[in-house]
């Protein structure tokens, strides 16, 4: 999982800027839409972190590299074109995004779960990878 001020930033941008469905984010309870609506899942699957600097204990500092994964929840039977659309908008308002000491580089084009066609939703997903430095 990655550093809490990683999942801040993620979380500040898409408060500002994503209106267009729910937001649902890790270990959160009753957010998914009761209607079937849209919705969109984030998750943070990936970070590790190394010292890129070596000072006195407690002035080291780490970078951590990661990523963090967006998921569109849309309608089955839709067609992709609007979700894919919605996947492009949420990729322009990361790409390239510094905040302090957090940084984001380019997006994935959008991945189609292969189980599709299993559940309620058809999902589309993009990762962001991302640096964050702290000191330590």
């Amino acid at each position: 999982m990655a550093l809490s001020t990683v999942m801040a930033a993620v979380k500040a941008r898409l408060d500002e800027t994503w209106t267009r469905c729910p937001v649902v984010y890790p270990n959160t309870k009753g957010n998914t839409p009761k209607d079937g609506s849209r919705y969109l899942a984030v998750s943070y699957p990936l970070a590790s972190s190394q010292p890129i600097t070596v000072g006195s204990p407690g002035s080291t500092l780490y970078r951590e590299t990661g990523t963090f994964r967006l998921v569109l929840h849309v309608e089955r039977g839709v067609g992709v074109d609007e979700g894919a659309a919605w996947m492009d908008e949420l990729a322009a308002h990361f790409r390239g995004l510094t905040v302090g000491h957090f940084r984001c580089y380019g997006p994935t084009s959008p991945a189609h779960d292969d189980r599709n066609d299993l559940g309620n939703y058809y999902a589309l997903s993009i990762s962001v990878p991302y640096q964050a430095d702290s000191v330590g």
